[in-house]
């Protein structure tokens, strides 16, 4: 058996593997229609009842009437799932229970309308990912669709009706259905129910005929309908043609397959299929074959190559390259895989000795082509198709002179060793010494003075070996077949270490971007800084491109900033790129592809560009200056092309973390906002309504003695007091996350601080024991003597809410390791089991009914870290609590001195 015949391993796994997945998995049928009112839903539930007699649980998840008694009187008799009540701006929507069908769980589930929009506070949004749930919980499901619908037929269908369809459903869907059947009537049926009211009440049939349903627009749509409906049976045929082997094309529609080549006559075969193709109504392809036997093509004819696969792809084609031995297996292969019915070949336009030497491709094509037809046609020979750009790049590298004296000297040592063994022993197969030469001068001088080195040594072997030796004549006649094998086998050597090596070059290139794509993305993986990525893109594009690149990203307004540049210029007047290279940037940034250098927009550019697309969305663009040659090659500017959508994906996976992380702080600013407003509304209404409650007791009472209204007025002011500080304590929290905090520093002792705190609280402090120890080597502080005096304000008000009236407070400060330690000391309950969870927003104690929003400690912290301090808490040994507060001794703090005055 051919071993090239032989079925692919991993290719026959993966069909099993398709096949046992298109077996088990949950079915999708759509039941597709051009139009409202063709019958989709009478017909799936037509198919719904009949599948239920023959035991199927079916269940209807949801279907519109629209109040036609004949579909209604369809639904009769099914299990009709209940819907869903949906409060929607003051009105009740009922919508389809997604969970209660899950629950239910039914074999298979009928539910209309697919490209139905969900109400707010649905699971989804749509419901076709409504259905996607069911057939992920393993659900069969039935549903409806209009071709309108489908959303890449989106603006095609706008442009016929002048209607945008707002409600559209993935192509994916479509792609994901087991089953489309086609509900087709004619459009004049189709008005003739609109009239009838079968499909609108009489007011909206009568505006749907003036606008939707003209019949220019139900006949496009129904193309359109037909034309969707037959690419997913293609699809089956195709995929049904690979699992069961069949390599004959199957005339069920046709496909042209047009073979292009770098001759200036692939022009008129481009243009001759497309004019096939658009006769036929059929699709088609253009096919390039790079066959590793021959040798690689010049610059300017990759070139002319490149040109007509995009004229091919501008009218309209699918392009492919193929790569093989020869040209005639790839190109067929193909064709019978993907059901080509016709294949358009040219003329030969080469010398028919030729053909007798090398065989005619022309003959081998029509020979084995079975039952494809193939069209021969006659190229223009004109020059270059009007497409083509100019051929900038080099051209191809030949052998030098140094490589051909190289070979004759291969032959020389050939020649000069088998001399010496010949000297010593008598060998008969010294031949064999100059295949070795030959094989060493094509693997490693290539093809010329490989056939150079065949030459010399059968001369070399005639002339030193054979009798009569030191001439050419030949005595023995077979000696002559011995010359001719020599030479065939040695070109024969010559071609297969050729091919090998230029097989093991294009594998090398491969490996090497390979390479490049895999460390860029690894490069990029864990970079969210454009400004990183950017210099991360640039470095890369230049070392692989040996090129100037510079990277611009797109600003909100459309405009391009240049972000990167590397190599850097020289002088900051030349870091900008022109006008005319700018211009290639912004058109390659707006239509997603290659401008500039070497293409066919701004081809003047001496820059060639690509943009930074991701979807529909583009991100910017890179353009390559190159350093080292006059322009870039086709193989180049793909691997550009592969090169910049790795990036792209780099800078887009950058903005989507940016919007996760606004995203987040939103939802952080809302739970902030929320926790704020829980905590402090019972703390901000205590007060106020205290307030309210005296003086109002003061205003309407006037019979008040002289100690309850000195009563009332104190608590007004007591409560007024507490609102102030509550106030305050919010204000100060907000200033410190923001960052808005910056301390005014001044040199202050410790104790002025300390002691201003114990003034403030004196009424407090009335029934207290606080004693204060300050150590004498604590220097003079550097820090802003109003935020301090309120850290030791709130430290000491803590401390009073969470200890008896008996407890008494201390306050030890001294230097240690560089810091200035300060301790707060009480006797009450102490910190806990966790003491850092003091320290956040809203936490209070939990001992006893304490009032306060619980931002004392938070704001305390806050303060002491924009110090350059910390503030610890921790339990006191033999009960209480101990706030600990470290700030950094400043350097060289002013000497006090004190003298008379």
């Amino acid at each position: 058996m051919n071993a090239d015949a032989r079925p692919d391993p991993d290719a026959l796994l993966s069909q099993l593997r398709a096949e046992e997945e298109r077996t088990t998995r949950a079915k999708l049928k759509i039941f597709f229609g051009f139009a409202p009112g063709v019958g989709k839903t009478y017909r799936m539930l037509q198919v719904a009842r009949e599948l239920g007699t023959h035991g199927v649980d079916v269940v209807v998840g949801v279907v519109e009437t629209h109040g036609r008694s004949d579909t209604a009187a369809l639904v009769r008799g099914l299990e009709l799932l209940p819907r869903r009540p949906v409060a929607y701006r003051g009105r009740t929507l009922e919508e389809f229970d997604l969970e209660a069908a899950l629950a239910r769980r039914p074999s298979l589930i009928v539910v209309d309308e697919l490209a139905h929009s969900n109400a707010e506070g649905s699971r989804h949004d749509k419901r076709w990912m409504d259905v996607m749930d069911l057939l992920d919980a393993g659900i069969d499901v039935f549903t409806t669709m209009n071709v309108q619908h489908v959303e890449s037929l989106n603006d095609v269908v706008a442009a016929i009706t002048r209607i945008q369809v707002r409600e559209t459903v993935p192509d994916t869907m479509l792609e994901r259905a087991d089953e489309i059947e086609l509900v087709d009537i004619s459009p004049e049926q189709l008005l003739l129910r609109l009239q009838e009211g079968k499909v609108y009440l009489a007011d909206s049939a009568t505006r749907a005929a003036e606008h939707f349903f003209q019949r220019g627009n139900l006949l496009a749509l129904r193309e359109l309908a037909l034309r969707q409906t037959a690419v997913h049976v293609e699809s089956d045929v195709l995929a049904y043609r690979e699992r069961h082997g069949v390599d004959k094309p199957w005339a069920t529609s046709e496909r042209v397959l047009v073979s292009v080549g770098p001759s200036p006559a692939s022009a008129r075969l481009v243009r001759a299929g497309k004019r096939m193709a658009a006769g036929l109504r059929a699709p088609w392809v253009a096919a390039s074959v790079d066959a590793t036997h021959r040798p690689p093509l010049r610059e300017r004819d990759r070139e002319r190559l490149e040109a007509h696969l995009r004229l091919a792809e501008s009218l309209g084609a699918s392009v492919v390259r193929l790569q093989g031995a020869d040209i005639t297996s790839p190109l067929l292969d193909y064709a019978r895989r993907h059901n080509v019915t016709r294949l358009i070949l040219g003329k030969p336009t080469h010398a028919r000795f030729l053909d007798r030497l090398r065989g005619s491709l022309l003959d081998r094509i029509v020979r084995a082509s079975g039952d494809i037809d193939v069209h021969v046609i006659s190229g223009d020979h004109v020059g270059p198709p009007e497409t083509a750009p100019a051929a900038t790049p080099e051209a191809r590298t030949k052998p030098s002179l140094r490589a051909y004296a190289l070979s004759a000297v291969f032959v020389a040592l050939s020649t000069g060793v088998g001399m010496l063994v010949r000297a010593v022993y008598p060998v008969p197969d010294l031949e064999m010494l100059y295949l070795l030469a030959v094989m060493i001068a094509a693997s490693q001088l290539g093809r010329g003075p490989s056939l150079l080195a065949a030459v010399l040594s059968v001369l070399a072997f005639d002339f030193f070996f054979v009798p009569p030796t030191l001439t050419f004549a030949v005595r023995d006649a077979n000696h002559i077949l011995t010359f001719a094998m020599m030479f065939i086998v040695g070109s024969s050597l010559s071609a297969l270490t050729t091919r090998l090596r230029r097989q093991e070059q294009a594998a090398r290139a491969r490996e090497d971007r390979s390479t490049t794509l895999y460390t860029l993305s690894r490069s990029l993986g864990s970079l969210l800084d454009p400004d990183r990525a950017a210099q991360v893109v640039t470095r890369q594009a230049a070392d692989s491109f040996e090129a100037r690149a510079t990277l611009l990203l797109s600003e909100p307004d459309g405009a391009l900033r240049e972000l990167a540049t590397f190599p850097e210029r020289e002088t900051a007047h030349s870091a900008a790129l022109s006008p005319t290279e700018l211009g290639a940037a912004k058109w390659a940034h707006e239509h997603g592809r290659l401008a500039g250098l070497g293409t066919d927009t701004l081809p003047g550019s001496r820059a060639l560009c690509c943009g930074l697309r991701v979807g529909a969305a583009t991100v910017g663009a890179i353009a390559l200056i190159p350093l080292k040659r006059p322009g870039f090659d086709a193989e180049q500017r793909d691997f550009f092309q592969a090169f910049c959508l790795q990036a792209a994906f780099a800078f887009e996976r950058a903005r989507l973390a940016e919007q996760a992380r606004k995203s987040a702080l939103r939802a952080k600013t809302e739970e902030l906002r929320s926790s704020l407003l829980s905590a402090v509304s019972h703390d901000l209404r205590t007060p106020l309504a205290a307030i309210t409650g005296a003086a109002t007791s003061l205003r309407d009472d006037t019979n008040l003695s002289a100690a309850t209204q000195a009563e009332l007025l104190g608590s007004i002011c007591a409560e007024a007091e507490r609102l102030e500080r509550l106030v305050t304590n919010l204000l100060d929290m907000t200033r410190l996350e923001a960052g808005g905090v910056e301390p005014k520093r001044e040199w202050i002792p410790l104790e002025e601080i300390v002691g201003g705190a114990l003034t403030r609280l004196e009424s407090k402090l009335a029934s207290r024991e606080v004693s204060t120890h300050i150590a004498d080597d604590v220097p003079l502080l550097s820090v802003d003597a109003v935020l301090m005096q309120q850290v030791f304000i709130n430290l000491l008000d803590n401390a009073l809410k969470y200890t008896p009236e008996s407890s008494p407070l201390q306050i030890d400060a001294r230097v240690e390791g560089g810091f200035v330690v300060v301790d707060v000391s009480d006797r009450g309950p102490g910190v806990g089991d966790a003491p850092h969870v003091l320290f956040e927003k809203f936490r209070r104690g939990a001992v006893g009914s304490v009032v306060g929003a619980g931002l004392g400690l938070a704001i305390c912290r806050g303060i002491i870290e924009a110090h350059g301090g910390t503030l610890s808490a921790h339990n006191r040994q033999g009960g209480g609590a101990t706030l600990c507060i470290q700030l950094p001794v400043a350097s060289d703090p002013p000497q006090i001195t004190t003298g008379e005055p």
